[in-house]
């Protein structure tokens, strides 16, 4: 059966560990002495840096046509020009604003929509669990983009409309994840007591138990950002994404397909835009595995 679930979910055992600051602390201490990470998060904040100031740093007005079609490389146009005559550095810096922000916010609205999903079905069981996880395992019988591309058929092309589908298609992710951390919490010792001082149901979900389940949730937010970014330009090169005015990175290597022969830098450089920023988050998710991961992070 093709699943929507990303390697990384697999990967992430339920754990009752309730982690103390002392652990959070050996966690970031962990994650400084990663080389991969520090390399991650430096690329991510000039990423980010760059998609902020993209109005400051765009040398030509990305839309602007001119005559000088299919350029290469040189010291007037550093990554060349594309089939109109647009500045290809200045479309990939414009570019970059969209799909880092489709990345962002898709996977921050997937959490906020499924992980109160995920708490409720975990900690409350029985209709209430078997009501919201027949739902999750419907659409985890669905691949990801094929979610997402029937959303945008439905939606239409749009900026909020590809982070609506996007985040849609992740939903079960997260929905899963953190009703399994529950499941595994919620017989614990501390939720007794805590049910036996007349704590109530919210208190104890709040206070307790999404506190303690934040480990897997952060690592599988941070892996799905990557995934996110890959959707948007998946679904931008097939036409489905954003309207064409809009410069993307998948936009960018949709237009690429007919000139490769003849101009390779238009699909070199927005692929290599879109493979940077993938590696380096993906850098930061296995990192903050293995930080958040008592076995691992203890080790010193």
């Amino acid at each position: 059966m093709a699943t929507s679930t990303s390697p990384l979910t697999a990967e992430i055992a339920p754990s009752a560990v309730v982690r103390s600051p002392g652990e959070w602390r050996r966690a970031a201490r962990y994650l400084r002495r990663d080389v991969k990470v520090i390399l991650g998060f430096m690329i991510i904040g000039l990423l980010l840096l760059m998609a902020f100031l993209a109005p400051l740093l765009t040398p030509y007005d990305p839309n602007a046509q001119e005559y000088e079609l299919l350029l290469p490389p040189s010291a007037q146009h550093l990554l060349g020009t594309d089939e109109f005559g647009r500045d290809l550095l200045s479309r990939l810096i414009a570019g970059s604003r969209v799909s880092l922000l489709v990345g962002f916010a898709a996977v921050s609205l997937a959490v906020l929509a499924s992980v109160p999903l995920g708490l409720l079905a975990g900690y409350y069981g029985g209709w209430i669990d078997n009501i919201i996880m027949r739902y999750i395992d419907l659409q985890w019988a669905f691949p990801s983009l094929i979610i997402a591309v029937g959303l945008m058929a439905i939606l239409g092309p749009g900026v909020g409309n590809v982070i609506i589908a996007v985040s849609l298609a992740y939903v079960d992710d997260f929905a899963r994840l953190a009703r399994g951390e529950v499941l595994a919490l919620r017989e614990e010792e501390f939720i007794t007591a805590s049910r036996a001082t007349g704590s109530s149901d919210f208190r104890i979900i709040v206070r307790h138990l999404l506190p303690n389940s934040l480990s897997p949730l952060i690592v599988q937010a941070t892996i799905s950002i990557s995934y996110a970014i890959l959707a948007e330009s998946t679904l931008s090169f097939l036409g489905l994404g954003v309207p064409i005015t809009t410069p993307t990175w998948g936009l960018i290597l949709s237009g690429s397909r007919g000139f490769f022969t003849m101009a390779w830098w238009l699909a070199i450089f927005p692929g290599l835009a879109i493979m940077v920023t993938v590696l380096s988050i993906n850098f930061v998710g296995d990192g903050l595995r293995d930080a958040l991961d008592v076995k691992v992070s203890r080790v010193d």
